[in-house]
């Protein structure tokens, strides 16, 4: 009672002066170096622990002996969550100061939130000790004055998020910004509103979920959470539960917290479905609520499939499926995954019975259902693609059970044409998608209230997509309900007061929340629900066979053989896979026998998916009935689909088989329709076609595209016949000639609706050193002998201009060793030169690793667009501390030898008995492991880029590189 009533008057006494003293000793003196301690009690259970420093000019801290971190200087205080540092009992901060020159002083205010819902405050002050280095004894800290006194003003205020003044709106809509994140809050990533209507917000890194309690539009408190969970890319309060997909004690899974007590505490906490694979980016993500009572979760595309997945699954027959080898991503990310990429699981709500649900997505981040229980989402693609035939872009999907969205790593992903692929409900172009969610319960004219809103983080877009049934699925249309530069947008949700809220953040960006209403003139009562009876038909046509993609029985082929047949794609794909369901033997010879192309093409393709290589002669002679000159070209594709899985599942066939595949095919190629083309030579290539090489090498050169261009290059390299050698050297010559690339319409437009230009991806240089090497391998002895000048490019003069990156003239003499308190008030000021930016950008040789407007290398990320995804001060910070912030796809990996030492680089090549690493991009230094001197392998935390690379250049020089990267390629 003693102890706790004496805790209480702590608290108490903490609360009536709540802003923290500078302290330091009684003088000061040039490079002094001075010790702090403060100790204090913990008496009850902890909920969280916020610790923020300020010094003049430098400090180390150390909570209880171990050192959590250090403060660069006063103009930017350093925060840390370090509630797994204290104990009950007693406890204590330690720190290291440090002055260079003139003002000294120490900030610290560490905020402790207990269980009980007492906040403990430890502010600096003459509470605080000092060690007097004259007397060898810790003695009380000199007060200086209370913060905001001069010289240092007011310090500890959080960093402001993008002002709603400078986001765009559709006319009648309305943004505020609500709230900053605060020091200790992190970057928020994950929203969801709970079953109070209060607002929970989650940050992507370590610190607590922040609970939000709204009044009229306006915060009227917020609290931090007492929770063992952190991390969370998804967040829902459904079955009388929150439901949080991040890391916690039972590693990567969704956890279930519950209030027994129904008191706001969670005191039941359960891990309903643990995760394997990466944690990352790519990881698990967004959680829904089916109108079927089951949990959804979707997960990118290095989430391994549950090894306890239900044999009902409706997803189960997934392969490559390719007629080729595919290339692996030319940076190496997503090596060796295999599919079905990222996918949708369904379960009970306590996380049993997990099922498949679809897949062949990248790496979707958010899900969510519309009024007529269809799942939508937001794909993202792959930058590093940009320019080659396989790039797809970011896209709206509608996922319906049993839908395989066709991704594949590298340059599998399959196109939309193929008929065991579900193509996309409308695609965007490029970006990064978050959230997602509907209008319904928006108090917003009636056809928002029908949107789906998507979310780019890269480009600082939501976008309203209309969507307009077709059949059983949809098209849609989308236009762009607000935008800002920079708005890194992360989720999304409608309020209980009719409100869109949404969040901004990651990547530990400056967080905030916002809010839109519409303002406009137009009726925002509930708009009336219409239903098609023939869309409402159609859906239930294809829900009805749904069942049987999950079950085997009689009436099964009776229900489904019908609907091979339909029009309605989404249909024909539902029944398929629900023939695939069922025992092959028992509609086999029905297949074989079909003699309505639609049905007989389906039902092949089903077969070549579920069948047996001792199926393959029947099915691909079923196939004659339907000469290619008679088909049309959806018809056609569908046909060359077919004859594809079988290669791919049964086998290149031979002898009368592959002499009667190249008879056919070959007469067909070249075709009019690139979709044709594209086909047919992978086809005639794995069958490793005499006429494939002449004919592709034609269609490369008069390739209207770059695209289609770089697919000839690609599809033949493997090819061992018909190649001469004026071919071969035409083939490789290419690789050195080539002219600056030509691109889509489609693909400009793109580029152009987010103000950039458009340029190849950082992984398109990689992938053509991939399709020489392959082209090199196939080659004899002989033949890389005689081809060598060709190979090399010494035999070919180039055409067209080539990427030179700059190199230092002379080496720059140190200038200082730059921090964010030196540069970052110079970012305000106006008159910058982009043109000298772009000069110390090729001296300090930025291009040797990143890729800018189509040049430059691909070791760290694609800086085209990192002016419309960062502030000024994100990108500085990235210049002066690129370890602060590395995204997964850039991360070195850390080799630990068996010797005791380690080694940091990028692993550019690996083979059974050697690792090659990369350990400075600059030199082109590498390093070669045995594998035998291995001990262990994994991720290094510090970035390849050097700190000190721009301490020979002066601050104007590193401010104007910031105002180049700022405006490059926009």
């Amino acid at each position: 009672m003693i102890r706790a009533l004496a805790f209480w008057i702590l608290a108490l006494g903490c609360l009536a002066a709540d802003q923290p003293s500078w302290i330091w000793g009684a003088s000061t003196k040039p490079n002094e170096l001075r010790q702090f301690r403060r100790t204090f009690s913990i008496v009850t259970k902890i909920r969280s622990a916020n610790l923020i420093v300020a010094c003049d000019d430098q400090a180390v801290v150390s909570v209880n002996d171990k050192a959590i971190g250090k403060n660069e200087g006063w103009k930017e205080p350093s925060s840390w969550n370090v509630a797994k540092n204290l104990v009950l009992g007693e406890n204590s901060v330690a720190i290291i100061a440090r002055n260079e020159d003139g003002a000294a002083g120490l900030l610290a205010r560490f905020e402790i939130n207990h269980s009980d819902g007492i906040q403990q405050l430890i502010l600096s002050d003459a509470t605080w000790e000092t060690y007097d280095d004259a007397t060898g004894s810790w003695i009380p800290a000199t007060d200086l004055g209370k913060h905001g006194i001069a010289p240092w003003g007011v310090v500890l205020k959080g960093k402001e998020a993008t002002p709603a003044s400078d986001i765009h709106t559709l006319p009648g809509f309305a943004v505020e910004l609500l709230r900053n994140a605060q020091p200790g809050e992190g970057s928020w990533v994950a929203m969801a509103f709970d079953a109070k209507g209060r607002l929970l917000l989650a940050p992507q890194g370590g610190e607590p979920i922040q609970r939000v309690t709204l009044v009229a539009g306006k915060i009227a408190a917020s609290e931090t959470l007492d929770l063992p969970v952190h991390g969370a890319m998804g967040l829902l309060a459904a079955f009388d539960s929150l439901y949080v997909n991040g890391k916690g004690p039972k590693g990567l899974a969704i956890y279930r917290l519950r209030s027994t007590r129904n008191d706001d505490h969670f005191d039941e906490i359960t891990a309903v479905r643990q995760w394997t694979g990466d944690g990352g980016e790519h990881g698990p993500h967004g959680l829904a609520a089916g109108p079927d009572g089951k949990l959804y979760a979707v997960s990118g595309n290095f989430v391994d499939v549950p090894a306890d997945i239900s044999p009902r699954s409706p997803v189960r027959k997934y392969g490559e499926d390719l007629a080729i080898p595919r290339l692996e991503d030319g940076n190496g990310f997503g090596k060796g995954r295999k599919p079905p990429g990222g996918f949708v699981l369904r379960m009970n709500p306590d996380g049993s019975e997990p099922e498949l649900y679809a897949a062949g997505m990248r790496n979707t981040y958010d899900i969510a259902f519309d009024d007529a229980g269809e799942l939508l989402a937001f794909d993202s693609d792959m930058e590093g693609d940009w320019g080659q035939p396989w790039y797809r872009p970011i896209r709206i999907l509608h996922c319906f059970q049993g839908a395989d969205h066709g991704f594949r790593e590298g340059s599998g992903k399959w196109p939309a044409t193929h008929a065991d692929s579900v193509p996309s409900v409308v695609d965007v172009g490029i970006g990064s998608p978050t959230g997602v969610t509907t209008g319904r319960g928006a108090r917003f004219p009636a056809k928002y209230q029908k949107a789906v809103y998507a979310m780019d983080w890269s480009y600082g877009r939501i976008l309203a997509i209309h969507l307009q049934p077709e059949g059983a699925s949809y098209t849609a249309k989308y236009e762009t309900l607000l935008r800002g530069t920079p708005l890194n947008l992360t989720d999304l949700a409608v309020g209980p007061d009719g409100a869109l809220y949404f969040t901004t953040g990651g990547r530990g960006t400056q967080a905030g929340l916002y809010r839109v209403t519409y303002t406009g003139t137009e009726d925002t009562g509930d708009a009336p629900a219409t239903v098609d009876p023939k869309v409402a038909a159609a859906r239930e046509q294809r829900r009805g066979l749904e069942r049987w993609q999950m079950e085997s029985g009689a009436g099964a082929l009776e229900t489904i053989w019908p609907a091979l047949a339909s029009e309605d794609r989404a249909i024909r794909f539902s029944a398929r896979v629900a023939l695939e369901r069922q025992p092959v033997e028992g509609w086999m010879q029905r297949a074989l026998a079909e003699t309505n192309a639609t049905a007989g093409l389906a039902s092949m393709l089903a077969l070549a998916r579920a069948g047996s290589a001792a199926d393959q002669e029947s099915l691909l002679k079923s196939l004659a009935k339907w000469p290619l000159d008679t088909l049309d070209e959806e018809h056609f594709l569908a046909k060359l689909r077919v004859i594809e899985v079988s290669f791919a599942r049964h086998g290149i066939p031979s002898g009368e088989l592959r002499a009667l595949a190249l008879q056919k095919l070959g007469r067909q190629f070249p075709a009019k329709s690139w979709p044709i083309n594209l086909q047919l030579s992978a086809l005639l290539a794995a069958l490793d076609s005499p006429d494939v090489v002449s004919r592709a090498l034609e269609l490369r050169d008069a390739a209207p595209t770059q695209a289609e261009a770089v697919h000839y290059q690609s599809v033949i390299r493997g090819v061992k016949s018909g190649w001469t050698p004026e071919s071969r050297q035409r083939y490789f010559s290419w690789f050195y000639k080539r002219q600056p690339p030509e691109y889509s319409a489609e693909f400009e437009r793109w580029f152009a609706e987010v103000g950039m230009k458009p340029s190849n991806g950082a992984s398109f240089d990689g992938f053509l050193k991939a399709i020489r090497q392959d082209a090199v391998a196939a080659l004899g002895d002989s033949e890389k002998g005689e081809l060598a000048p060709w190979i090399t490019g010494a035999a070919v003069v180039p055409v067209g201009p080539r990427p030179v990156v700059a190199t230092r003239s002379a080496p720059r003499t140190f200038v200082k060793h730059w921090r964010m308190t030196d540069l970052e008030p110079g970012l305000k000021t106006t008159g910058r030169s982009e043109v000298r930016g772009k000069k110390v950008y090729d001296e300090a040789q930025c291009g040797v690793c990143h890729r800018l407007s189509g040049q430059g290398g691909a070791i760290g990320p694609d800086l085209t667009g990192a002016g419309a995804k960062y502030s000024e001060a994100d990108l500085l910070r990235s210049v002066l501390e690129p370890s602060a912030v590395v995204s997964e796809q850039f991360q070195a990996s850390l080799i630990s030898l068996k010797d005791g030492d380690s080694v940091a680089g990028r692993i550019v090549e690996e083979s059974a008995d050697r690792i090659v690493l990369l350990v400075d991009p600059l030199t082109a230094t590498r390093r070669e492991i045995p594998t035998g001197d291995v001990k262990s392998r994994g991720v290094s935390p510090v970035s390849p880029m050097p700190e000190s690379l721009v301490d020979g250049f002066s601050s104007d020089e590193i401010l104007d590189l910031v105002a180049y990267l700022k405006s490059a390629g926009r």
